[in-house]
């Protein structure tokens, strides 16, 4: 696939950037964080971003970016991320607050019918604080936005981000 433009203004990308630290900052599980990146970009069909965020979640050598220990040999981290795209049929491989947030990505990353339904909502509130609740938002948006700009510039995994 050849890239369309890798140009994104510098304004645009470090507002990207900023916007898109805060976020993962401010949830506070980077590995939850992870998971809602890898999940939206499923959806979204984003290679770039696919292939970026697993290899913070798992890393290139088999070591987590996120904790330094493997986890590509049959671990649980390698497995949630292996089963994410069908992670409703495993429940028992995600917590409740790991399938409220990822419920809540799925609907804010569709859209059906234009909202997000109260039941997905208030699911994940009963999971996350205000304040955490915001910023899990903050984390789908954010993946949402990159997705949209990676995908339309035709950005390939590996390749040149701007």
């Amino acid at each position: 696939m050849t890239a369309r433009t890798t140009h994104l203004g510098a304004g645009v990308r470090d507002a990207m950037i900023a916007f898109s630290a805060a976020a993962k900052k401010g949830l506070g599980d980077p590995v939850l964080a992870e998971l809602v990146m890898i999940r939206a970009s499923q959806i979204n069909e984003c290679a770039f971003c696919l292939d970026m965020h697993v290899d913070l979640a798992v890393g290139k050598n088999g070591e987590s970016a996120v904790g330094g220990s493997p986890v590509r040999a049959k671990s649980r981290a390698w497995e949630k991320i292996a089963l994410l795209s069908a992670w409703a049929e495993a429940p028992e491989h995600y917590t409740e607050r790991e399938r409220a947030a990822l419920a809540l990505t799925e609907a804010v990353t569709v859209l059906t019918d234009g909202f997000v339904p109260d039941e997905t909502y208030e699911a994940a509130a009963k999971h996350f604080g205000e304040d955490e609740l915001a910023h899990l938002l903050g984390v789908i948006t954010a993946i949402n936005s990159w997705n949209r700009i990676m995908v339309s510039r035709r950005i390939a995994p590996g390749g040149p981000q701007w």
